[in-house]
C-alpha cells in the first residue's frame, strides 16, 4: 500500500528519521509554514556516508539489468504520483502548479533515459601495436556520490544526478535546499517503494549548508560531488574537494543572452522570450538575463514583448491560470528590486511592471534603454525582468553576448541559415538555443563553460560523470 509522500523526516540508511532540532519550511506565496523538517548535523552526515559506503559494493555488484529495472520502477512510481509530487513542489517553491506538473515529467524523463542508458556503458577493445598483448577498457562506478541541489527545481535537479548515478552503480547522498526539502523526501519514499536497497539513496535535511557541504566535499569515503547552484559556492566546494582529489561536476551561475536579429521572426522570438524568461518567475539558471535586439526592429520587439508580458497572470501557484509565482524569499525579491532601481537610475525606461507586490511577488517587467554597465547586464537577476539592449551588427551582438565570465546558455533568433551557423559557433556557452527559448532535454548534454560549470548532465555524457575508465592489459 502506498504511503503519503509528504513526510516531515529525513532519510538515512533506508529509514525515515527525525531530530530534536527542526526548522520550518515556508510557502513563498503565502509566507506561512507548510511543515517542519529535521535539522540534521555533520554527525548525521557522517552516518549517512558510512551507510552509503557499506551499500556501494552490493549495489554495484548487482547485474546492470537488475539495477536498471529498479531505476525503471522509480520512473513508473514518479509517473503514478505526478499530481502529489507537483503539489508538494508548488507548496514549497511557489511555482505555478502547471509548471510543477511539467517539471515532474521533465525530471522523470532523466529517470527513464538513464534506466536504459545504464545498459550501454560500453568498454572497448583496443588494437595492440605489438604482438603478445591484448588491450581493452571497462567502465566502473565511481563509488559514493554526494549531491547538493537548489530550490528552483526541487525534483529535476535531483533526478538529473540521481538517475545516472544509480544506473552506473553508485550510491547517493543528497543535501537538498533547505527551502524545498519535502520534494526530496517524497522522492526517497518512492525510491524505497521501487525496491532500491537501503543505503543506496539518502537525504540529509539541514539548515547548516556550509557545514554539511564541507563534510561531503572533504570526507575520504565520498568519491564524487555534484552541485547545482551559485558559482561562489561551487568555487568553495571545488577547493574543499581538491584535498581528496574528488571527481566533481558543477552546474553554476549563468547570464544568458538572447539575441534577436533583424531577419528573425519577431512573433516566434516573443514566444521564445516569454518561455525563456518567465518560467519559475525567471528563477532558473538558464533564464534569459540580457535581451540584445538589432536596432531596426528594437522598437517593434519592445512593444510586442511589453504587450505579451502585460498579459501574464501573477499569483499563488495553486490558483488556476497563474503563470508567474513569487520569488523564493525576501532576499530574492530585494535583489530584483536592487537591479531594477539600478537600471532606472542609469536611464532605463520601464515599459511595464517595475514594482514589488504584496509578499514575495514582483510584477513581470520590461525595461528598455538599459545601460551596459547596469547590474542587470553583469549579474544574474533571478527574477521576472526583461532588460533590453540594442546592437547594430552581428559582430557587436556576439561581442556583447560573450562579455561575461559565465557561459551556460545562450539564445538567438534568425531566419538566415548561414547566420545561424556562424552565431551558434561563436557564442561562448555550453548550450545554444537557435530559434527556441527552451534547451533542456534528457537526451542532450546540459552544462556550461567558463565559470558556469564543469561536466554535463543528461545524454550519454551524463552517465560518464559517474563512471571511471579502467584499462586492462593482458599478456599472453
Amino acid at each position: 500500500m502506498h504511503q503519503p509522500l509528504f513526510i516531515e523526516q529525513a532519510y538515512i540508511d533506508g529509514k525515515f528519521v527525525g531530530s530534536k532540532h527542526t526548522f520550518q519550511v515556508i510557502n513563498p506565496a503565502t509566507g506561512k509554514s507548510i511543515g517542519q523538517i529535521p535539522d540534521l548535523t555533520v554527525a548525521d552526515t557522517k552516518k549517512a556516508i558510512i551507510a552509503a559506503d557499506k551499500a556501494w559494493k552490493p549495489w554495484n555488484s548487482l547485474p546492470v539489468g537488475e539495477r536498471c529495472t529498479l531505476v525503471r520502477n522509480l520512473y513508473e512510481l514518479i509517473r503514478k504520483h505526478k499530481d502529489e509530487l507537483a503539489r508538494i513542489m508548488t507548496l514549497e517553491s511557489g511555482k505555478p502548479l502547471t509548471e510543477s506538473l511539467v517539471e515532474v515529467d521533465y525530471g522523470n524523463s532523466f529517470v527513464e533515459w538513464f534506466s536504459e542508458e545504464g545498459k550501454r556503458t560500453y568498454g572497448e577493445t583496443i588494437p595492440a601495436l605489438k604482438s603478445g598483448i591484448h588491450l581493452s577498457t571497462i567502465k566502473q562506478s565511481v563509488g559514493v556520490v554526494a549531491a547538493i541541489t537548489p530550490w528552483n527545481f526541487p525534483l529535476a535537479m535531483i533526478t538529473r544526478k540521481l538517475a545516472p548515478a544509480l544506473a552506473a552503480g553508485c550510491t547517493f547522498i543528497l543535501k537538498p535546499a533547505s527551502q524545498t526539502p519535502f520534494t526530496a523526501i517524497a522522492l526517497a519514499r518512492l525510491v524505497d517503494e521501487a525496491g532500491i536497497p537501503k543505503g543506496v539513496f539518502q537525504v540529509i535535511t539541514s539548515k547548516d549548508s556550509q557545514g554539511i557541504g564541507k563534510e561531503l566535499s572533504t570526507h575520504p569515503l565520498v568519491r564524487k560531488i555534484s552541485f547545482t547552484g551559485s558559482t561562489s559556492v561551487g568555487r568553495s566546494l571545488m577547493e574543499q574537494a581538491a584535498g581528496t582529489i574528488k571527481r566533481v561536476s558543477f552546474e553554476l551561475g549563468g547570464n544568458a543572452p538572447f539575441l534577436v536579429f533583424d531577419d528573425a521572426d519577431i512573433d516566434k522570438a516573443i514566444a521564445g522570450a516569454i518561455a525563456g524568461k518567465f518560467r519559475n518567475s525567471g528563477q532558473t539558471c538558464v533564464a534569459v538575463n540580457r535581451f540584445y535586439v538589432q536596432e531596426g526592429i528594437y522598437s517593434a520587439f519592445a512593444d510586442k514583448l511589453t504587450a505579451a508580458v502585460k498579459k501574464l497572470k501573477v499569483g499563488d501557484g495553486l490558483k488556476k491560470g497563474v503563470q508567474v509565482g513569487p520569488l523564493i524569499n525576501p532576499a530574492g525579491l530585494e535583489k530584483v528590486q536592487e537591479h531594477v532601481q539600478d537600471a532606472v537610475d542609469k536611464g532605463a525606461v520601464v515599459k511595464t511592471g517595475g514594482k514589488a507586490l504584496k509578499g514575495n511577488f514582483y510584477e513581470p517587467t520590461v525595461l528598455t534603454d538599459v545601460a551596459p554597465n547596469s547590474l542587470l547586464a553583469q549579474e544574474e537577476t533571478f527574477g521576472p525582468v526583461c532588460a533590453l539592449f540594442s546592437f547594430s551588427t552581428e559582430e557587436e551582438a556576439i561581442r556583447l553576448a560573450n562579455d561575461t565570465p559565465f557561459g551556460l546558455a545562450a539564445y538567438f533568433y534568425s531566419e538566415n541559415i548561414h547566420r545561424c551557423r556562424r552565431v551558434a559557433e561563436a557564442l561562448e556557452a555550453g548550450m545554444v538555443g537557435i530559434n527556441t527559448g527552451m534547451v533542456s532535454n534528457a537526451s542532450a548534454p546540459f552544462g556550461g563553460i567558463k565559470q558556469s560549470g564543469i561536466g554535463r548532465e543528461g545524454s550519454r555524457y551524463g552517465i560518464d560523470e559517474y563512471l571511471e575508465i579502467k584499462y586492462l592489459c593482458y599478456g599472453e
